[in-house]
């Protein structure tokens, strides 16, 4: 069972280098991290800001994936997002260095297919079957927390 699990990890590495590339600048910059389920989680205002400049979604992204590591935008947005994240860390499990190609072809397909990048994307609907809500959700919870409401 051991063996298995390292096993997972090793399949995933490659991906979990471009989220361990994050790992300094949290540090330097009074970012946060913690561990939770063997999973990385990173957060500080650099994270933030990278997810809501540099991720081509309208608004950005709340939080994102890289193999064992999570980068989101503060603590309170990885707890939040946290069963959707996981599904995605499930995913790099099972197609290692492929995921992020894969994940880039599905969007093209929803792009394709005028369902969206995001919604269209058969990883991205995968997510949001397993945590049972809408992801359209998490983000008007998030704002309304961020606005004081």
């Amino acid at each position: 069972m051991r063996a298995k699990s390292l096993s997972r990890y090793v399949w995933a590495l490659p991906n979990s280098f471009v989220g361990l590339l994050f790992l300094p600048i949290v540090f330097f910059t009074n970012g946060g991290f913690q561990v939770v389920g063997g999973v990385l989680e990173l957060h500080g205002s650099v994270v933030s800001w990278v997810l809501r400049h540099c991720v081509p979604l309208p608004g950005g992204a709340w939080a994102i994936t890289f193999g064992h590591v999570v980068l989101g935008r503060d603590e309170q947005t990885l707890s939040l997002t946290r069963v959707h994240e996981r599904v995605h860390v499930r995913q790099y499990e099972r197609w290692g260095p492929a995921f992020i190609p894969a994940y880039l072809v599905a969007a093209m397909w929803g792009l394709f297919t005028r369902t969206g990048v995001y919604y269209g994307n058969f990883f991205e609907r995968e997510a949001m079957q397993s945590e049972g809500t809408m992801i359209s959700s998490t983000p008007s919870r998030l704002n309304r927390k961020a606005s004081g409401r």
